[in-house]
């Protein structure tokens, strides 16, 4: 337009007095580059316009928001480096292309998610887990984590869970923060940590979005402040713990029993959720004289068997074990060691005959002397290797993984067992569920976790088969066990 031949600009959007405030001391606190400054200012922007919205006062916003609670995290340069633990080792070596040790956490709110407030608690949070704020780099021993100071993102879900992470790029993440209706969703890469530590991350990230909206949630061992400063005992390598053993042992095996429908290209095709009320679980699991955990494994190794045509052979279920029931560590990365539940096919006939012999297992393979052995063969799995490069690790691992690794085992069950969380922060959560990421030939993965009233049950499909699932699901309901289906459909009847 013009005006007497001056030319008239639009006037521009005035910005929000409390933001031009705060803007100084949020820069001072940014030294990252100009676009990744821009895009965290613009984040402390949206989030302020949501408090207005909302009705929140200048002196609540500033206290939920102020550019303090970033600390000197974006500000100070990347120089920490974290060598992979024990576990983690093998997982970079093992990766091919659509291949990758990706699991899913997930809660489930009572509210959909604000994702501009989801964004500013993940900016706030990261700064706490030091570990997760990492890139994976190859080294020429080992793959180890180095420090990314970058605008960590969260994204809305649209995708397959557990598909691969990116991480070729420098700063890459090397975990993702997705979310979708009510659904916060954390998706890791093995490297960084084991499911125990994931949900410490996913907890304590729920817990700072829920503070964020303005409601008093406190802070417990597995809901952390996420402005206190990081101790040096939560990124521990805890397997260098163990002492010398007499023996070493627990990672080799024969060649398990696979079920036999045709593997997918797209690992998990499937994620079937069994959402299952947990007291009635637990009071059949009692009835037949076994644990939960027993209770489960019985009735996989039943559809395992209903699910394949082989008639001889063995059925081995991998059963993580959690280490920090055995050593006082506060460690986030991995520390879980596993052992295999075994039947052959001809002895998997009835829950009622079954669950003394898996009760027996349990008790016999998941003692701490029996993971102390298995947690002393990796170091010295590890040790034996640290000098050979890695170009000539890998494709051995490759091979090892993809043939032996996976090889061994024909399902695995993780129950993550019953998720608690502060009193003042139930109230706001409906459930919680854990996904798997597939594997190189077994057909389905299983875990587990608890929360409330609900236990969810997940499947993690990776062949269009659905015998297993029906199977599962008949075998709980002729049980009179009350579930509910979610995920993919399957045929019930």
């Amino acid at each position: 337009m013009s005006d007497k031949g001056r030319i008239v600009f639009p006037e521009l959007a005035k910005k929000d007095p409390l933001y031009e405030e705060m803007l100084p001391e949020l820069r001072k606190r940014l030294a990252l580059s100009i676009q990744q400054n821009r895009l965290i200012e613009e984040d402390f922007e949206k989030a302020i316009s949501f408090y207005r919205d909302r009705g929140f006062s200048d002196d609540i916003i500033r206290s939920l928001i102020s550019p303090e609670r970033l600390g000197g995290f974006y500000a100070r340069p990347a120089t920490l480096w974290f060598p992979l633990d024990n576990a983690a080792k093998i997982y970079p070596l093992s990766m091919k292309r659509g291949k990758m040790a990706i699991f899913r956490l997930s809660v489930y709110l009572k509210e959909d998610i604000v994702p501009e407030i989801l964004q500013m608690a993940l900016t706030i949070t990261i700064k706490r887990f030091p570990v997760f704020a990492t890139t994976l780099k190859r080294g020429f021993f080992w793959y180890y984590l180095d420090s990314a100071k970058r605008r960590f993102i969260v994204e809305k879900d649209h995708s397959i869970p557990c598909q691969p992470i990116s991480i070729s790029r420098s700063g890459s993440q090397s975990f993702r923060v997705l979310y979708f209706g009510n659904r916060i969703s954390l998706e890791l890469f093995h490297v960084l940590c084991d499911g125990t530590g994931g949900m410490i991350f996913l907890k304590s990230l729920t817990a700072e979005y829920l503070r964020l909206l303005g409601n008093d949630i406190s802070y417990d061992d597995t809901v952390w402040d996420v402005d206190a400063i990081p101790d040096p005992s939560e990124t521990e390598n805890a397997f260098l713990r163990v002492e010398k053993q007499k023996s070493a042992s627990g990672f080799m095996g024969k060649l398990a029993t696979q079920m036999s429908g045709k593997l997918s290209r797209l690992c998990p095709c499937q994620v079937i959720h069994f959402v299952i009320d947990t007291q009635k679980l637990r009071q059949v699991s009692k009835e037949y004289g076994g644990t939960v955990t027993a209770y489960l494994l019985s009735l996989m190794f039943l559809a395992n068997k209903y699910a394949t045509e082989e008639r001889e052979g063995t059925v081995q279920i991998q059963v993580p074990v959690n280490m920090r029931k055995y050593y006082d560590s506060r460690t986030v990365r991995n520390f879980s060691l596993y052992f295999s539940a075994v039947f052959s096919l001809e002895e998997i006939t009835t829950v009622e005959e079954m669950i003394p012999n898996i009760m027996q297992q349990i008790r016999e393979k998941g003692t701490k002397e029996c993971m102390d052995e298995m947690m002393y063969a990796a170091v010295l799995l590890v040790k034996s290797l640290q000098f050979v490069p890695v170009f000539l690790k890998k494709p051995v691992a490759e091979v090892v993984y993809g043939f032996l690794g996976d090889g061994i085992v024909s399902n695995t069950l993780s129950n993550l067992g019953q998720c608690t969380v502060p009193a003042d922060m139930e109230q706001f959560i409906d459930r919680f569920d854990f996904v798997l990421g597939g594997g190189s030939v077994q057909r389905a993965g299983c875990s587990v976790v608890s929360f409330g009233n609900k236990t969810v049950f997940s499947i993690s499909k990776h062949t269009a088969d659905p015998s297993f699932e029906e199977r599962l699901y008949k075998l709980l309901t002729d049980a009179e066990i009350p579930v509910r289906v979610e995920g993919s459909e399957i045929d019930a009847n």
